[in-house]
């Protein structure tokens, strides 16, 4: 048995030592340490040594197990050493290298951060809400009627416990006015959903800014004095802006804000809706919150919104709005 186990051991070292790659290393490990190895042979002939001889040699078999197996480790060692080595031989260090892309912001994240920068420099404060809101946040407390078509299921996402997606950001600023009292004046930019054909200029989930002031004697000259400022200041120099009449729920009167810009020529470019905060609103919020800190008598504010998808669309000359979302790196890769 001894003599059996010198054998084996000398035999083991010497094809490891001779191993000249990796796979014949791996040869030399499956012939002794394998299922049908030479050391696993002899270790099922243990049965057949005397009682007596069996923990003697059965030591000397761990010991044997052991060597070969630390072996193995030290020449599989070298051999990926040698292998690096022989790689890194043919490396021309001199060769220029090639710069990695290491990301960049994402058009829509930039265009917010800049726009946020902007109404914050005008005192405004950064607000959130769920994107999973209640029908009064989104609707009721807007003055929506229930047969407009906004509250249609083939326009709006509804969940079977009846709540639904938001359709806008307006449901920011009901929440902000349900648990501060004026004045305030803060800006709501996150996701919207809605029933849209997907296709070059629509998406079910998108983008919006809207923001709210609200205080004593806030006028329609404060609207368009602040949106006056925001739109150049975001655009460029140069920029011009109007003012057309519309129609919302929850502001009047309402207006839709067109802008002009060198890259657009003598096109105007329809941008954002706005208005002053209709009382009903206000009612709205007072019978929530059970008092009159917004009394329609004491404070006035106005609102507005706009998309920031097709705002960066136009900004950056983006022909389809669903290159904002599909994260094809062909066209990321151009804002690295």
């Amino acid at each position: 048995m001894e003599s059996k186990l010198q054998h084996i051991h000398n035999e083991a070292l010497a094809q490891i030592e001779t191993a000249s790659n990796i796979s014949a290393l791996e040869a030399v490990r499956i012939g002794t340490l394998g299922r049908s190895g030479s050391i696993s042979a002899l270790s099922q002939s243990m049965k057949n040594v005397p009682k007596a001889d069996r923990p003697r040699f059965g030591k000397l078999l761990n010991e044997l197990r052991e060597a070969v197996s630390s072996a193995l480790e030290k020449r599989a060692t070298a051999l990926n050493a040698e292998a690096d080595q022989a790689l890194l031989s043919n490396l021309d260090v001199t060769l220029p290298g090639t710069q990695p892309c290491i990301g960049a912001i994402h058009p829509l994240t930039r265009l917010l951060n800049r726009a946020v920068q902007i109404f914050h420099r005008m005192g405004f404060a950064l607000a959130e809400g769920p994107d999973i809101e209640t029908e009064w946040h989104c609707f009721d407390a807007l003055n929506t009627p229930a047969d407009h078509p906004a509250r249609n299921e083939q326009d709006t996402f509804y969940l079977p416990d009846g709540r639904l997606l938001r359709t806008h950001t307006s449901t920011i600023q009901t929440r902000v006015m349900e648990s501060q009292s004026p004045p305030l004046r803060v800006i709501g930019p996150g996701a919207a959903y809605r029933r849209d054909e997907v296709d070059a200029t629509h998406l079910a989930q998108f983008n919006q800014l809207e923001g709210l002031y609200v205080a004593a004697d806030v006028s329609l000259a404060d609207l368009k004095g602040t949106l006056s400022f925001f739109f150049p200041e975001l655009f460029g120099p140069g920029t011009e802006i109007r003012f057309r009449p519309h129609f919302f729920p929850f502001t009047e009167p309402s207006y839709e804000i067109d802008i002009r810009t060198e890259a657009l020529g003598d096109q105007w470019m329809e941008l954002a809706g706005c208005g002053m905060v209709d009382p009903a609103v206000f009612e709205a919020i007072n019978a929530r919150r059970g008092d009159r800190a917004y009394d329609p008598d004491l404070v006035s504010g106005f609102a507005f919104g706009f998309g920031l998808d097709r705002l960066a669309m136009n900004l950056i000359g983006i022909p389809d709005i669903r290159m904002l979302a599909e994260n094809d790196i062909r066209f990321l890769s151009q804002f690295c």
